[in-house]
């Protein structure tokens, strides 16, 4: 553990705080792909099946839990509780085109074959895409609603300081695991352009928008 680690955990937490908040607040799930927060929920439950098998610490396990339940909870806010909300005409990404390739790809390149080490690969390499039907909805869409960006943000803080704390364990453990490195290098490579109009748009004040598609 390191402060990298700790402030990425946090602010990935805050980002699944802020989305739930304006769930519930606005009674509404629209401008939010519940497309990505599937794929989200498919990611944690790969990644955590060695919940009750292998205890690591009461942080490690507590933070587990919490991203179980957020993620599934997002999920039935959707398409359960506030499904009349949700905006299925623009969450139109085909979840198979990314889906298809990173299970190949979790068959092929991951360092033990055994069940339980190929479906954490599938979860590293899921994560990096995870987030890809979001932005493709607000690319469709032309805009965003500030506190969907500052979940954005969050999310994309979360990944960066996920890097910055994977090189601080190879400068102080020599430590270094290929897969969830180029993974989060990867998914941070997603957010780059956001970052540049959150920074210029958002924390000025104005309202995300994107050129509509042609």
């Amino acid at each position: 553990m390191n402060v990298f680690r700790i402030l990425g955990d946090l602010s990935h937490l805050l980002a699944m705080i802020l989305l739930l908040g304006k769930i519930w607040r606005s009674k509404c799930c629209s401008g939010i792909s519940g497309k990505s927060q599937i794929l989200f929920a498919l990611v944690f439950t790969t990644r955590y099946l060695d919940l009750f098998t292998n205890f690591i610490s009461i942080y490690n396990t507590v933070m587990k839990v919490v991203f179980l339940l957020s993620a599934y909870v997002t999920v039935y806010m959707i398409y359960g509780k506030f499904r009349k909300t949700f905006d299925s005409e623009n969450d139109t990404f085909r979840l198979e085109f990314l889906l298809v390739p990173v299970i190949g790809l979790s068959f092929l390149e991951n360092y033990s074959f055994t069940p339980l080490e190929v479906l954490w690969t599938f979860s590293i390499y899921l994560e990096s895409v995870a987030i890809l039907p979001q932005l493709f909805m607000i690319s469709k869409t032309g805009e965003a609603e500030t506190i969907t960006t500052h979940y954005l943000f969050f999310l994309g803080l979360y990944r960066a300081l996920y890097l910055a704390n994977w090189i601080r364990r190879y400068q102080t453990e020599n430590f270094y695991d290929q897969i969830a490195v180029v993974s989060g290098v990867v998914q941070t490579i997603f957010y780059c352009d956001f970052f540049y109009l959150y920074v210029t748009k958002v924390l000025k004040g104005k309202k995300l928008s994107l050129p509509m598609p042609i």
